[in-house]
């Protein structure tokens, strides 16, 4: 049902989103960190819990413990990697992309940032990120889509791949949320829709990931739809679990907004 409304109403609720978006943003850092310095680091072997390859067109899931991170990085070349998650005592909680972008005021993801699930806690903490160029908005690719792209050739996609991985962990379709697509540089024009920056894509980029809740984690090694490649070439990606150093006092990720901190705060009223 459409529900008109007048001129004034509009303004308006236009002014009321204006005002609570000013008091989100004063509370913010007027700058976020630069993008982390390449080459990525070392790893101390005695963090690390698990080393994997995904090969390009594949998928992979691990069980991530909070205090644990994550690391995906391009060491062969640009890739694109959809990422999903789970409260791993709890499928029914899932990553929310909506909301990160929504109560963050922004759909720029990097180091600094957080990312919420559905229920209004934090999933993960992005602690380091040589790219600043991740997708929260457009999803994964679909057979639909790679038929179009790639038309005559059988290609795997970002959408039957989380399809498979969901059902090897005893969850169906409707259980998969929206992807956040790592090293994906998409960006909105003035009109609002959605183009690639190709530049912004570097060969070697990382990001690394904190857990914040113990979760089930999935990623998908297939090109985004917007990629111009008109070839389907996927390069494989290096997914390292390891364990992180713990936040210091004022951990930017948990102090960057308003909205932030009350996101811990609904974590450790979880895990009391």
């Amino acid at each position: 049902m459409h529900i008109s409304r007048s001129p004034e109403e509009i303004a308006a609720n236009r002014s009321r989103y204006e005002e609570h978006q000013k008091k989100g943003l004063e509370f913010a850092p007027k700058a976020l960190p630069s993008p982390s310095a390449l080459p990525a680091s070392v790893i101390a072997a005695a963090a690390i819990v698990h080393q994997e390859t995904i090969p390009g067109g594949w998928y992979w899931s691990t069980v991530l413990r909070r205090g644990e991170a994550i690391r995906v990085d391009q060491q062969e070349g640009t890739s694109t990697v959809a990422l999903v998650a789970w409260n791993a005592a709890d499928a029914s909680e899932r990553l929310n992309l909506v909301d990160t972008a929504k109560v963050q005021w922004t759909t720029a993801l990097g180091k600094g940032r957080v990312i919420f699930s559905d229920m209004g806690r934090v999933m993960f903490s992005m602690i380091e990120d040589s790219s600043g160029t991740h997708d929260c908005l457009m999803g994964g690719s679909n057979a639909a889509s790679n038929a179009a792209k790639y038309p005559g050739i059988k290609t795997r996609n970002t959408r039957d791949n989380l399809v498979l991985l969901a059902s090897k962990l005893g969850l169906d379709r409707r259980d998969i949320p929206g992807v956040l697509n790592l090293f994906a540089p998409v960006r909105l024009d003035g009109d609002g829709s959605f183009h690639w920056r190709s530049k912004k894509s570097n060969s070697g980029d990382y990001v690394e990931m904190r857990a914040e809740m113990d979760m089930i984690v999935g990623l998908s090694n297939c090109p985004h739809p917007l990629d111009p490649n008109p070839v389907y070439a996927p390069s494989p990606v290096s997914v390292t679990r390891f364990r992180a150093p713990g936040p210091a006092p004022d951990d930017l990720p948990r102090t960057a907004t308003a909205e932030a901190v009350r996101g811990f705060e609904n974590n450790a009223m979880m895990l009391a």
